[in-house]
């Protein structure tokens, strides 16, 4: 297997109690959103953009809406 990305994004807000991320070799960014929903995601780019900047193998982060 071979590291074919960084970054794993969901709005999927159990994923970090129900995965052990930090032992994966890519990070986490859960949108906190009322619905996945285009219109109510395209608000969160700005804070996913910066979360991706500084994102680290094995961390989650939140972006919330």
């Amino acid at each position: 297997m071979t590291d074919d990305f960084d970054a794993l994004v969901t709005v999927d807000k159990r994923l970090p109690q129900q995965q052990r991320i930090a032992v994966r070799p890519f990070g986490v960014v859960v949108l906190r959103v009322k619905s996945n929903r285009l219109a109510d995601l395209l608000p969160l780019i700005p804070g996913l953009l910066e979360a991706l900047s500084t994102l680290e193998p094995g961390v989650v982060k939140e972006v919330a809406g």
